[in-house]
């Protein structure tokens, strides 16, 4: 193999490396989000249980009074 040649694959390789690692930090930050918007979710998930627990809501419920 020839020194050029040598050199333009290890070049090539130092770059994949670093894109590798620029995208490994960008899914584990993202996953950080999701697993933070995930329990924001849970939150209010249950402050709504908590609101009204025994309360069925129909479409019904939301009908104006005049009709």
């Amino acid at each position: 193999m020839t020194e050029s040649r040598l050199v333009e694959l290890e070049t090539k390789l130092a770059f994949a490396e670093d894109l590798l690692d620029t995208l490994s930090q960008t899914v584990a930050r993202q996953q950080g989000q999701i697993d933070s918007l995930q329990q924001q979710l849970r939150l209010l998930h249950q402050q709504i249980q908590d609101a009204s627990p025994d309360e069925a809501r129909t479409p019904r419920d939301d009908i104006p009074p005049h009709y």
